[in-house]
């Protein structure tokens, strides 16, 4: 509740600040900035590519995309934040800009209410994958293998308190087990290690996996079966209430005026919605409910912030 409150207070006194010109002045009357603090080439950098493409004829300016990375996401991150709260540098990024970046790089300035949503146009299921002639081919296998070895067991993440990290600590509290992590720079790197035999597990986002066979997908985090993975069962069916994600879209500076705000959100709305977003959503292994609009993003961001926290500081006291 206070962590609602900060925010709730933080977007009050950004309103109440903003200065009558700026709130006055045509929107947008010049180009755009969206930020990706990640590198080209990647999934969430076809999305973002896609959505500025559909949204720039919608608010009549172009509009730029700016790779930005370092730093797990928070060199970008914090340039946006410092960034004139204009609504011409927004921000494309998971949910964990505000829900765990303030925890794992606070010495950067990145605090929960740096940024207010403005739309969710990607929702990213994550998956326990383990090589094909693995012996273990169910949640209960997995968690007994750990029960027999305790602690002896290895997994593998894109990185500490990235998200597969966080949903794999998450599912082996609900288990009750212990595993070795071991964290790597992407996905396909923990798949190699997995095939290899290396490494017993791997967590990793669900999209990573479309379209390979080298892999078996022993588990689905997500409330149901996903459309490109329907043979593969979530965590929920084998008994584990466990259903972590990476969701995120597009932010903007706290104190950034709320009709510009409401300007983004309509143009993004419009844009989530079109052929073209959601063909590269399709490509993108994206479920059909990865759109969400401001007031259901920002209260499943809040409640994200509230889980994060709690899990971030089991890891901190472990």
């Amino acid at each position: 509740m206070l962590i609602r409150r900060r925010i709730a207070v933080a977007a009050a006194a950004a309103l109440a600040l903003a200065s009558p010109a700026l709130a006055q002045e045509a929107f947008p009357n010049r180009p755009l900035q969206f930020v990706l603090p990640y590198p080209p080439g990647n999934a969430i950098d076809l999305l973002v590519r896609a959505l500025a493409a559909e949204m720039s004829p919608l608010l009549r300016q172009s509009v730029v995309v700016i790779n930005r990375d370092g730093a797990a996401g928070a060199v970008g991150s914090v340039s946006v934040a410092r960034a004139a709260a204009d609504g011409y540098t927004v921000l494309f990024v998971p949910a964990l800009v505000a829900s765990v970046l303030p925890v794992t790089q606070a010495s950067s300035g990145l605090r929960v209410d740096s940024f207010r949503p403005v739309c969710q146009v990607f929702n990213n299921s994550m998956a326990l994958v383990v090589k094909p002639d693995s012996p273990i081919r169910s949640l209960a296998d997995l968690q007994a293998a750990a029960r027999a070895q305790p602690g002896r067991l290895t997994y593998g993440t894109l990185g500490v308190t990235s998200i597969p990290h966080l949903a794999m600590e998450q599912w082996a509290g609900a288990a009750g087990v212990e595993f070795t992590h071991v964290p790597f720079r992407a996905d396909a790197a923990v798949m190699t290690e997995v095939i290899t035999g290396r490494l017993d597990v791997g967590s990793i986002v669900l999209g990573s996996a479309a379209g390979r066979n080298d892999v078996r997908i022993l588990a689905v985090f997500d409330s149901e079966r996903h459309p490109d993975f329907p043979d593969s069962a979530t965590a929920v069916e084998q008994g584990f209430n466990v259903l972590p994600a990476s969701f995120g879209g597009l932010f903007v500076p706290t104190g950034t005026p709320e009709e510009r705000i409401a300007a983004l959100e309509t143009a993004c709305t419009t844009a989530a919605g079109t052929a073209a977003y959601r063909a590269a959503a399709r490509t993108g292994s994206q479920p059909a409910n990865f759109f969400l609009d401001r007031a259901a993003f920002t209260r499943r961001l809040q409640s994200d912030v509230e889980t994060k926290a709690a899990q971030l500081r089991r890891l901190t006291l472990n």
